[in-house]
């Protein structure tokens, strides 16, 4: 069985929920999706899952452990990870929580498609699952640009492990990405760590750590990693980012130079920004209007009404918080 899953708790509750409607929208509401649970936070969301049939949440508590436990296996490993999430203001395991994406290696589908709760759904993807017959991942971004956000570049040991050419054709962006169930047991974990602990882990980027891991697994095991945007036209192939800002939208769906995207991605923006503008702050922030149809797809009545100008999501900082923070007072 094929199915799209997602990571979530309560804090990216209004994400989850415009994804999972966009999910209803443009494929199906009995798609089958299952969320992978970031942490124990999960009360709000579970209310909601309840709502849908097509939808369940994760809940083999072993398939999590035995994730939790491969992630910290994995950044033991590392020199300098510890240090660096310090200097960030991480107590411990920096985003620890990230990782349980991985579940989906032993989850309900044969096939998946994982998505982060900040994206949306935009056109059919049964061209990414029709690829999985050919490769044991598939993905559709622009990560290969910089690889400073998967891996260490700097580091000498990066490119004795994979050639250049590897670097720039199969790294990818862990936000979207189609696999297989099965690929990583307990034996092929087991020697990942092995190969970390032998010195790979320099190569890993601490701070994005479930980013750079699940790169690591796909390269270290040799699976076969294509990415959609190397192998269309440039004229066919479309962006996802909501960085880029000249997507046009026609009826609720996004267009990049007249071709419909398959997904988009707000990524870079935080939670509490989503909180805010569906607690009726306006706050204006890319394609807000799109994020607000699908998150109130099922409940229009509900969506924020706003009729003043609104705020740019990145305005400056007034000029007492300029001050104080060259204080350092905040």
């Amino acid at each position: 069985m094929d199915g799209i899953c997602t990571l979530a708790s309560d804090q990216v509750y209004d994400q989850l929920v415009a994804l999972l409607n966009s999910i209803d929208a443009i494929l199906g509401s009995e798609t089958p999706v299952c969320i992978y649970p970031y942490n124990d936070d999960t009360s709000q969301i579970a209310a909601e899952i309840d709502r849908r049939p097509n939808v369940q949440l994760y809940d083999n508590v072993e398939s999590m452990q035995r994730w939790d436990e491969f992630a910290k296996r994995a950044w033991d490993t590392h020199p300098t990870a510890f240090q660096r999430w310090r200097k960030a203001g991480s107590t411990s395991y920096h985003r620890f929580g990230t990782h349980r994406r991985y579940c989906a290696f032993d989850g309900p589908f044969d096939r998946f498609l994982y998505m982060d709760a900040d994206t949306l759904i935009m056109a059919s993807v049964e061209f990414i699952f029709a690829q999985l017959q050919d490769s044991d991942c598939v993905v559709y971004d622009f990560q290969y640009n910089d690889p400073t956000h998967v891996y260490e570049v700097a580091s000498g040991k990066l490119t004795k492990l994979f050639s250049s050419e590897r670097i720039k054709t199969e790294i990818f962006c862990s936000g979207f990405y189609a696999s297989k169930k099965g690929l990583f047991d307990q034996d092929q974990r087991n020697w990942l760590i092995s190969k970390l602990q032998d010195g790979d882990a320099e190569v890993l980027y601490p701070m994005a750590p479930d980013q750079t891991l699940i790169n690591y697994m796909m390269m270290r095991s040799n699976l076969s990693v294509y990415n959609v945007a190397l192998n269309l036209s440039q004229e066919e192939k479309t962006g996802c980012c909501v960085t880029s800002p000249h997507f046009e939208e026609n009826d609720h769906i996004l267009y990049d130079k007249g071709h419909r995207l398959t997904y988009l991605h707000y990524i870079g923006l935080s939670s509490k920004l989503f909180a805010k503008v569906c607690r009726g702050e306006n706050i204006d922030f890319p394609y807000r209007d799109t994020f607000l149809y699908y998150r109130y797809l099922h409940e229009p009545d509900k969506r924020p009404k706003f009729t003043a100008k609104p705020k740019p999501y990145n305005q400056p900082p007034s000029l007492a918080k300029r001050v104080l923070k060259k204080l350092k007072l905040t």
